[in-house]
């Protein structure tokens, strides 16, 4: 499961148990994110999280990084044995901006920071699959 954490909503995806492939679950509001995913877990096999630490370009951490660390840590207080992988997700809100203007979706479908979440949190399970199976 891949999780694109920010301060209002969190965008989720998942993946075929083969791992080919990211598919966009949800996006749900940021303080219900932990209960959601946690009833998800416990419905199916989840074997690991991954979730997107924002970097500047010079390489530095963006400002809500204290805030994902300690989402980090909930979560593997409210699920024991979580297994949790971070990955830099830099550009993906614009890569997923791209992906739906590419896609043909209207403008307003293109404006909702809800769907731009959920296709942002594909794009980083999709990366980090790809890159474990290099």
């Amino acid at each position: 499961m891949a999780i694109d954490y920010g301060t209002k909503r969190t965008g989720l995806a998942v993946t075929d148990p083969l791992q080919i492939i990211a598919t966009a679950l949800t996006t749900v509001p940021t303080t219900e994110a932990l209960d959601y995913i946690s009833r998800y877990a416990v419905k199916e096999n989840v074997i690991a999280y991954v979730i997107g630490i924002p970097r500047h370009l010079d390489n530095t951490d963006a400002l809500i990084v204290p805030l994902i660390e300690k989402f980090i840590s909930e979560l593997q207080k409210k699920i024991p044995g979580a297994v949790v992988h971070r990955v830099d997700e830099r550009f993906t809100s614009m890569m997923a901006t791209k992906s739906l203007l590419e896609s043909g979706q209207s403008r307003k479908t293109r404006q909702d920071k809800s769907v731009i979440d959920k296709i942002s949190a594909t794009i980083i399970l999709q990366w980090w699959m790809e890159q474990k199976q290099r």
